[in-house]
């Protein structure tokens, strides 16, 4: 019964989509933004339980003992609903937000062309032989829904340490992005999706991998300096170092559930932190 629910919560996005609202509350609370925050953080949820369900429901399938796969061709009605459910919260608070949308409507945009190729269609999957930087495009689309948004919306002005946080976010989601498209690279062939993980060598792997770690490291150490206190600056650290230091065992264990609740969490990890801890 537990494992049903486990896989429930993890399998219909709903954990994911939890983890980017608690990302874009960090936002909020570290640089103090003032805009409509309660109808965002509404429309990133439910924008983000229909887009993964939307990805998911349009995956082939395949004779794979992956648990995550099985399930969800088990469940393509529960899928199909929550695209629904999702797609009407998200419209229903975007109501809510209708001055800026524009900007938000660049985070749809770039979001829908993600899952694009999954689509069954021509054109669709035409985008598979071209979509070399697809792992940057979403730790793209991540970075701008989570950070780079709130900021924008907010009408703040934008310094450096709002660029740093960006930075930093960015290239700890690209990192983890690269542990999943490493592990699903021989599927991707397959397919015949293409992405800089399944053209490079697993030593060019390796070291771009670290490069995103390093360029983490030291984009979050940088905000130091420029006012945020020591204690947050190694709560942000954490996870970059965590993941870092488990790459090697990611990359030899698949496990759905250390990759879609664990990795997946640890882009979370510091703002559920800092969230309930007094800076």
């Amino acid at each position: 019964m537990l494992r049903r629910f486990f896989d429930f919560l993890i399998f219909s996005s709903l954990f994911i989509a939890g983890c980017a609202v608690i990302m874009v509350y960090q936002v909020n609370d570290i640089f103090q933004l003032h805009y409509p925050a309660k109808p965002y953080l509404w429309f990133v949820f439910f924008s983000t339980i229909c887009s993964y369900n939307f990805h998911w429901y349009f995956t082939p399938h395949t004779a794979s003992e992956n648990r995550r796969i099985v399930w969800t061709h088990q469940h393509k009605g529960l899928h199909l609903l929550l695209i629904l459910v999702g797609c009407i919260g998200a419209f229903l608070f975007f109501l809510q937000l209708a001055e800026y949308w524009k900007w938000i409507g660049i985070s749809v945009i770039l979001t829908f062309l993600y899952s694009a190729p999954k689509l069954p269609f021509r054109p669709a999957q035409f985008l598979r032989k071209i979509a070399v930087g697809k792992t940057i495009f979403l730790s793209t689309v991540w970075m701008y829904v989570t950070s780079a948004l709130p900021i924008i919306l907010s009408g703040e002005k934008w310094g450096i340490s709002h660029l740093l946080f960006c930075m930093g976010r960015f290239f700890l989601i690209y990192a983890i992005c690269i542990i999943f498209d490493f592990r699903d690279r021989e599927q991707d062939k397959l397919e015949g999706i293409k992405s800089m993980i399944t053209v490079f060598t697993e030593k060019g792997i390796n070291i771009l991998f670290y490069s995103s770690i390093i360029v983490f490291l030291l984009s979050t150490i940088a905000l130091y300096f420029l006012g945020l206190s020591i204690a947050l600056v190694i709560l942000l650290l954490g996870p970059g170092l965590i993941v870092g230091l488990s790459y090697r065992y990611m990359k030899k264990n698949f496990s759905d559930y250390l990759y879609y609740c664990a990795l997946d969490g640890m882009m979370a990890f510091s703002a559920l932190l800092t969230s309930f801890l007094p800076f």
